[in-house]
């Protein structure tokens, strides 16, 4: 044994009184757990116990390190911002004072605004009233009783203005002699008119015709100087085209004398390519001769080392049987220990498998006895169990007895609950009743209410109808009184616009002809001029019938 960190390394001291530690007790010191070999026992000093503490517990007291110095950080950075938070020439301050004045600035906007929305929530107002007025005053057009008004109206100015073309026809036949004179004069006048007119018109042809000769003339003129000036630019274009074509074949005869160099000097680089190429060649024999002489000699050595390998290689052989003769003299060795093993288990299993039938057997009786015992014990319990049985049958007939008994007396319960339901049934009803007839007269009073607040309506319409006719006659009977009676007649006709009474619950309505249902919607007026088959056999004839 080696000792380790205690002393220095070696042999270790013989120890006298631990040589029979197994068969020995040795006592040990009290901070030693018991049965403790110290030769199994490592002595660390306490520097180097530091060191491995100090190594197992670094990343805790790093990441502590770090959580302080993050918080201090922390700290720091709060108590920075806590102190130049009300500061003003820093960017924070600025920015805060910018936001403070992009806030008032929003909140006057926003003032602005809204003073700006209640005055167009002021005119919208305004619109929607005189909206509202207009649709009044349309829905007022629109009723079938100012529609009649209107139409009277249209036939009061109809005939107006038929009696006044009737008096201007009168006053027309008076004046018809003068009107000849005067349209005699007036031919004479236009034929005058018409002649200078026509003279006029010949003198400003003929001058517009000059003008045109005289464009036509410095027209052609203009394309004379044209035509010049276009054979002297063809000229000078035939000039430059020669021009060219002679410069064309000077650069042509450069390009071929620049060729012909090109090819001289081409193929002598050629000519010293091949003389470069032949100097190569025998450069690369002499290479390959050289390389030849040196895979020779290199092969060489290769069958050298090969020898070589091939001794060390029968000394390794040679090495290796000799290890494995060892070996296999130790593994002859251990097999006879592994003998008299196998032995030693094959004894220790064959007595436990004696032992453990020995106990199968014993717990076999053992369950035979049990088996017995239970057979008696549940012969036994089956006795009780019949005598129970009959106790509980009787029982059970004492109980059924006393149940039909409960239900009779709940038949009556329930019998006496229902004749009670079918009276509280029949109050119901009763009060049911009641209630409807005093909803039927709710409902005939609302309905008469109704009726009053039509008529009320009806009252308020017709006197607006009045107040607006009133003022129609007043106007249109300014200049005489003799084209107001179709007025006058639409407004005695009263609201419906028909031909009968007066409906007095319907706010004085005139009804021509209504719808038969709830709704008595009138419906439109038509004047019929009888019906053309008055005769009755004509009518089935017309119709297809036969009898």
């Amino acid at each position: 044994m080696l000792a380790r960190f205690g002393r220095r390394s070696g042999q270790a001291r013989g120890i006298p009184e631990l040589k029979n530690c197994e068969e020995d007790e040795v006592l040990y010191p009290p901070l030693l757990p018991s049965k403790v070999d110290l030769r199994q026992v490592t002595i660390i000093p306490q520097n180097e116990w530091k060191r491995i503490q100090d190594s197992l517990d670094c990343l805790t007291r790093e990441a502590a390190a770090l959580r302080a110095e993050r918080k201090a950080k922390k700290d720091m950075h709060f108590r920075s911002q806590e102190v130049v938070k009300h500061w003003t020439n820093t960017y924070a301050g600025l920015k805060e004072q910018k936001l403070k004045a992009k806030k008032k600035r929003d909140e006057e906007i926003e003032a602005e605004r809204q003073i700006l929305d209640v005055e167009e929530e002021i005119y919208k107002q305004g619109e929607r009233k005189k909206a509202i007025e207009r649709a009044k005053q349309y829905q007022f057009y629109q009723t079938e009783r100012v529609k009649n008004f209107h139409s009277g109206l249209h036939l009061s100015r109809v005939l107006k203005e038929r009696d006044a073309q009737i008096e201007f026809q009168k006053n027309k036949i008076k004046t018809d002699k003068k009107w000849e004179e005067e349209l005699k004069l007036s031919i004479e006048k236009s034929f005058k008119e018409e002649q200078e007119k026509a003279e006029k018109q010949h003198r400003e042809r003929m001058a517009l015709a000059k003008d045109h000769l005289k464009q036509i003339k410095e027209h052609e003129e203009e394309e004379e100087r044209r035509r010049k000036h276009e054979e002297k630019d063809a000229e000078e274009i035939k000039r430059q085209n020669l021009l060219y074509e002679i410069e064309m074949k000077r650069k042509l005869r450069k390009k071929k004398e620049e060729m012909q160099e090109s090819r001289r000097l081409y193929f002598e680089h050629m000519h010293d390519k091949d003389v470069i190429k032949a100097v190569e060649e025998q450069q690369q024999e002499e290479e390959d001769e050289k390389i030849r002489k040196f895979i020779k000699a290199k092969k060489c050595l290769a069958q050298m080392r090969k020898e070589k390998e091939a001794e060390t290689q029968r000394l390794m052989e040679e090495r290796r049987e000799r290890i494995n003769n060892f070996l296999s003299e130790l593994m002859k060795e251990k097999l006879d220990n592994e003998d008299m093993i196998i032995a030693r288990d094959i004894a220790e299993a064959e007595a436990e498998w004696e032992k453990r039938e020995k106990e199968k057997h014993e717990k076999s009786q053992a369950d035979l006895k049990a088996i017995a015992e239970h057979r008696a014990i549940v012969m036994k319990d089956k006795e009780e169990e019949e005598k129970q049985k009959k106790i509980e049958s009787k029982e059970q007939l004492l109980a059924i007895l006393k149940a039909d008994q409960i239900f009779s007396e709940l038949e009556k319960e329930k019998k006496h609950r229902a004749d009670k339901e079918l009276r509280e049934v029949q109050d119901a009803h009763i009060l049911q009743m009641a209630k409807n007839k005093f909803n039927a007269k709710q409902e005939k009073q609302a309905e008469l209410d109704y009726w009053r607040l039509t008529e009320t309506l009806a009252a308020e319409k017709e006197k607006e109808f009045q107040n607006y006719a009133r003022e129609v006659i007043e106007l249109e009977s300014t200049p005489t009184n003799k084209y107001i009676y179709p007025l006058v007649k639409a407004v005695q006709e009263g609201p419906g616009g028909g031909r009968g009474p007066a409906l007095v619950d319907r706010g004085g309505l005139r009804p021509s002809y209504q719808a038969n249902d709830i709704t008595g919607v009138q419906l439109p007026f038509f004047n019929s001029q009888g019906s053309k088959y008055n005769d009755f056999q004509k009518s089935k004839k017309r119709l297809g019938f036969t009898w």
